[in-house]
């Protein structure tokens, strides 16, 4: 009797110290019912990059690992080419078209952390439903949606208003500029363009002052100085934005706070790692969502020396194998925290692999297989079909493959519905939830239609026909590729969405994905019985699409994606904007 009693007094007391434990989230075992997400996107990644996509020269053990512990998305889509409005639908599961994320200009995606532009503050992500469920949120990485509004210190874009707790990354992205190369990739075209009407007005000013002084042309000296002031006002007014892209677009950012501006990139891998790590060391206990955006493998390439010259592919494979390190170390500490069985895992690339990259002879973009196109082409599938990877073991069949459209719009409500939130009803979700597909309770996609967008133009349309499984897609656009048979835009560096570097067809150009993935040849009413029928389909479906579109304020617009030097952001006195994390903690 007394020993059951002392038992009792014992249970009672390990049962008031959990309660009392519980009190405290940090230290209450996280509900098991809420899975722990760990998404990592990589940048400008071709899905020809990766082994288990079919590459047998390039070495990816742990992306290869994932895809054999879980279940690899063979017709995985991105909804946009370029990074900015491809990362507003992931992160929104909406066409960024919606958001205003998508552009009617030359310049795709934003160009300035001193813009106005971004996503804007009234769209709901996957990261602030989450926060509201309980969970610690953090983005680790790219950001390039944006910082600011109205004033340097607004944040009306920054990661912190979009739902995620703890940032710690480049609020902008990689460019050939932040390490200082003679190769500028920022609107080349446009500082050409500003360089030789600088030159031509030096050019002016000189020959006046040269006429003047040998009595050749009777011109007053007050023309000759206003001509000089102007041409130093628009030398200035140009060269402050692009000639110090470094200071203005290379900075690391920790929640609001500038810890690095221009940043160290032979310390950006680690320091991004280290975070990430950290990260999930420190939340542990409790339900966390961490969105690892990998600055890997956009140019300029930034590796390691320890990777430098392992590869086969030169600098763009060492950056592929290194990144896929990375997926490893984080693989890790998942598995050394014991979260493994805990922890929905998601792997893609924002859009196909970046085929005008090169320097010299030197290839610096990806490879997208047997897929046409690649970045910046909104319609072609080497510009949207990437790699997805959904690793969960214990929920999700291993090794499991899944032929079926998808899309990266398909995370948010997938992530919302496993957190068990709700899905906002008033607003339009593109995005349909990915658990029914990746169980194997429901064996095709709920895509019936995909719209492929370039910009705000509407290149081509994917239908998935339900009754026989064929999926159809219709190019109402194409880019024209410089030179005719290269397969890119190489004369002009990107694709553009509209103009003369686009060749229209009406009837639209229509492929047989499900027999041609490669598209390499187009049907007609001659090759095709169901072409009629199949155009006329489709057609409905753009008219019903574009019912469902409403106005909105237009994010990359030539106003919002101009630099502003009074949303510039600057750890100093601007614009004396340059500091280190290091040094300002000595």
């Amino acid at each position: 009797m007394e020993n059951n009693e002392v038992c009792q007094g014992k249970q009672g007391s390990y049962l008031n110290i959990w309660l009392i434990l519980c009190l405290f989230p940090r230290t209450c075992v996280s509900d098991p019912s809420k899975p722990n997400f760990l998404l990592i996107l990589a940048d400008d990644l071709g899905i020809g990059d990766v082994g288990c996509y079919g590459n047998g020269t390039i070495r990816t053990p742990n992306i290869d690992g994932l895809a054999k512990d879980g279940v690899r998305l063979t017709q995985h889509i991105a909804a946009a080419a370029v990074c900015t409005p491809s990362r507003a639908a992931f992160l929104t599961g909406r066409y960024p078209i919606r958001s205003g994320m998508a552009s009617s200009t030359q310049q795709q995606v934003l160009f300035w952390n001193g813009g106005s532009g971004g996503l804007p503050p009234n769209e709901s992500t996957f990261a602030g439903i989450l926060y509201q469920q309980g969970y610690s949120t953090a983005l680790i990485g790219k950001w390039h949606m944006g910082v600011n509004c109205k004033t340097r210190h607004d944040h009306c874009h920054h990661p912190l208003n979009h739902g995620f707790a703890y940032f710690y990354g480049m609020p902008f992205t990689l460019l050939n500029e932040c390490q200082g190369t003679d190769d500028p990739e920022l609107a080349k075209s446009l500082q050409d363009a500003y360089w030789f009407y600088t030159q031509m007005i030096i050019f002016a000013v000189f020959t006046l002052v040269i006429g003047k002084l040998a009595n050749l042309f009777p011109v007053k000296w007050k023309i000759i100085i206003c001509l000089a002031i102007c041409g130093l006002l628009h030398f200035i007014s140009w060269f402050s934005s692009y000639g110090f892209t470094k200071y203005w677009n290379c900075i690391l950012m920790r929640n609001h706070d500038i810890t690095e501006q221009p940043m160290n990139l032979q310390k950006t891998t680690s320091n991004l790692l280290k975070e990430a790590i950290t990260f999930i060391e420190r939340n542990k206990h409790r339900p966390f969502l961490l969105f690892v955006s990998l600055l890997h493998v956009h140019t300029p390439l930034i590796t390691t020396e320890k990777f430098q010259g392992r590869s086969r592919h030169g600098l763009y494979g060492d950056n592929v194998e290194e990144m896929d390190w990375m997926v490893g170390r984080f693989l890790d500490v998942i598995d050394k925290e014991g979260l493994k069985n805990t922890t929905f895992i998601y792997f893609a690339s924002d859009h196909g692999g970046f085929l005008e990259a090169h320097r010299g002879n030197s290839q610096l973009g990806g490879w997208n297989g047997i897929y046409k196109g690649g970045k910046g082409m909104g319609g072609w599938e080497g510009g949207i079909r990437v790699p997805g990877i959904v690793r969960w073991p214990g929920v999700l069949p291993a090794g499991t493959v899944i032929d079926e459209p998808t899309s990266l719009m398909d995370i948010y409500p997938t992530v919302v519905q496993l957190a068990g939130g709700a899905v906002p009803q008033d607003r339009v979700v593109d995005g349909h939830t990915l658990l029914p597909l990746l169980q194997g309770t429901e064996q095709h996609s709920r895509h019936e239609f995909l719209f492929h967008y370039c910009g705000v133009f509407l290149h081509a349309v994917r239908w998935h026909q339900k009754d026989s499984g064929t999926v159809w897609k219709a190019h109402y656009a194409t880019p024209v590729f410089q030179p005719e048979a290269s397969g890119a835009c190489f004369r002009r560096g990107i694709c553009p969405c509209f103009g003369d570097g686009v060749t229209h067809h009406d009837p639209p150009m229509l492929f047989n994905l499900s027999q041609d993935p490669s598209e390499a040849n187009p049907l007609s009413a001659d090759t095709e019985p169901l072409f009629d029928t199949v155009v006329r389909r489709i057609r409905r479906a753009v008219e019903e699409h574009r019912k469902t579109l409403t106005p909105v304020p237009q994010q990359l617009s030539p106003y919002n994606n101009i630099w502003k030097p009074w949303l510039q952001p600057c750890c100093g006195t601007f614009p004396f904007c340059w500091c280190h994390e290091e040094n300002n903690k000595a």
